[in-house]
């Protein structure tokens, strides 16, 4: 499940956004958040519910209202994108209870964490042709290219900037 959300969210964010000034590594992290936070449960509980993914938007921009923080901004609103992706991307939104957890009831919303071990190789196999997409896509043999994504999250089409 791990190829599956962080390639299959930089690869779905970098075709909708086009864009840069994300951060990725944020993305990935905030991909991997829901799948990490509700681990302890073992199913899909209070992380994947669309509740929490709200919240930390709501929290991204809480904390940086003003000027002179659109870094800090653009980071947090890149972890917060992620963490939309990986729900997206790990299919909670197909289990309403834990998804709109707390319009159907307010116990502890569960669902797999992980999905059948066939369609996992399957999603696997998807992030693994996502990532191979990156590497060529963004040049990352070269190694200027994955230090600055290393260093700042950034990452710039190969046809982009030649």
């Amino acid at each position: 499940m791990i190829l599956w959300l962080v390639f299959g969210s930089v690869f779905g964010v970098w075709n909708v956004f086009q864009s840069s000034g994300v951060d990725f590594r944020l993305i990935a992290m905030g991909a991997l958040a829901p799948l990490v936070l509700d681990a302890p449960f073992g199913a899909q509980s209070y992380c994947h519910t669309l509740l929490s993914a709200v919240l930390v938007l709501f929290a991204a921009m809480l904390f940086n209202v003003g000027r002179g923080r659109r870094l800090r901004r653009r980071r947090a609103l890149s972890f917060s994108i992620g963490w939309f992706a990986g729900l997206v991307l790990s299919g909670a939104w197909a289990h309403k209870e834990v998804f709109w957890w707390p319009l159907f009831g307010t116990e502890r919303p569960e669902a797999p964490l992980l999905p059948p071990i066939g369609l996992l190789l399957v999603l696997e196999a998807l992030g693994a042709i996502a990532a191979w997409w990156c590497w060529r896509t963004f040049g990352l043999a070269d190694r200027a290219r994955r230090d600055d994504l290393v260093r700042r999250g950034r990452l710039v089409a190969v046809t982009e900037d030649a």
